[in-house]
């Protein structure tokens, strides 16, 4: 037990040293500085790249923070405090468009719903506050895959289902779509994801300006596409509202 609790105080020194400073060191200098050997700090170095918390420069061999850190601060960010935040900006986006809207943070390699506004109608819904939905085919799994880097990483290990036929699946065709996505600022789901729904989704940052949610209109295909293409009015509105609750949260303008 005792040689465990010294392992992680090691790798936990490490991170810290990897956190401050130049940001990017190489072996000796760890070892020379925490007072380890060379083979010591190399296995635990590769133990934390190997989790992700790690990485290593391929031209100098130095080693930095990776980006499974930043999925682990970025949930520090309470989701209810996100959610909190959201609350009249997205019960706005859905009475102003007259669909529902879907408020999605990652989790387990997909898109966790923790918020979800009713289309203001009277017609029959079902709460998904907690389902899942894909990263690859949704427009809130695709804002996500672009702007985390985390969930870039685990949409491209992922088996990516076909659910319709219009879904993106190939992995050129996959990354080109995240670069449209990353370029405009919002994503789509033309039943990609379900037969006759749409989506338009954009994302949403906290005070460092690091992704941390997305924001989501989802319809009828006939009312969200009605000549073919997403309405301009609604793209507008949805990335209005991502921006807004990105501003509560301490991001600053967009």
């Amino acid at each position: 037990m005792a040689k465990n609790i010294q392992s992680l105080e090691r790798a936990a020194a490490m991170l810290r040293l990897l956190a401050g400073g130049e940001r990017r060191l190489g072996l000796s200098d760890i070892a020379s500085t925490l007072g380890l050997a060379k083979g010591t700090a190399h296995g635990i170095l590769r133990t934390l790249q190997a989790e992700g918390f790690v990485e290593q420069e391929a031209a100098s061999g130095r080693y930095q923070l990776g980006a499974e850190l930043l999925r682990l601060g970025n949930s520090y960010l309470d989701v209810h405090e996100l959610r909190a935040r959201a609350l009249v900006w997205t019960d706005d986006l859905a009475r102003s468009s007259g669909e529902s809207v879907h408020l999605g943070v990652l989790h387990l390699k997909g898109v966790l719903i923790v918020h979800h506004v009713f289309r203001p109608d009277d017609s029959r819904q079902v709460l998904e506050v907690g389902a899942m939905q894909p990263l690859h085919s949704t427009a809130l799994g695709k804002v996500l895959s672009a702007y985390d880097p985390v969930a870039h990483s685990e949409v491209l290990e992922i088996e990516r289902e076909a659910f319709t036929p219009r879904t993106t699946t190939e992995p050129v065709a996959f990354e080109s779509l995240l670069d449209m996505t990353r370029a405009r600022g919002w994503a789509a789901d033309v039943e990609e994801t379900w037969e006759g729904v749409a989506s338009v989704a954009a994302p949403i940052h906290d005070r460092r300006r690091m992704p941390v949610g997305a924001v989501a209109v989802t319809g009828a295909v006939e009312r969200l596409c009605p000549a073919g293409e997403l309405r301009g009015e609604l793209v507008a509105a949805v990335r209005d509202c991502a921006r807004a609750v990105s501003r509560d949260l301490g991001a600053g303008r967009f």
